[in-house]
């Protein structure tokens, strides 16, 4: 996801919704499907630098992967994961990752010793 953008921005397609293509969109991706990689012109997009690169995020679609566990929590911690009902694993995740990341972040500018 870009800088700053939020996931209200994104639009979200199932097979049964996409819309379907115009034959003005048909007729424009034979052609490029027709060009060779001489053709194309890449003047308009800049290099990407080191920095670039080291500010590179993984696409929307990466899953980490998952490992199962045992730990012991707190019965009320459990309780309130639990009563917002199903996927209270998946909110359970979501907050050790945010906590994470904010302690890795914090770690970069120097907050963690």
């Amino acid at each position: 996801m870009r800088e700053g953008s939020t996931r209200e921005e994104t639009v979200w397609y199932t097979f049964e919704t996409v819309p379907k293509p115009t034959p003005e969109r048909l007729a424009a991706l034979k052609r490029l499907a027709e060009m060779s990689d001489d053709d194309i012109d890449f003047s308009d997009i800049p290099e990407w630098t080191d920095e670039d690169f080291a500010r590179a995020t993984r696409p929307g679609l990466y899953r980490p992967v998952k490992r199962q566990m045992t730990a012991r929590l707190d019965a009320d911690i459990i309780a309130w994961l639990k009563s917002e009902g199903r996927g209270y694993q998946t909110r359970m995740n979501a907050i050790l990752r945010r906590a994470m990341l904010a302690d890795l972040k914090a770690g970069d500018k120097g907050g963690k010793e």
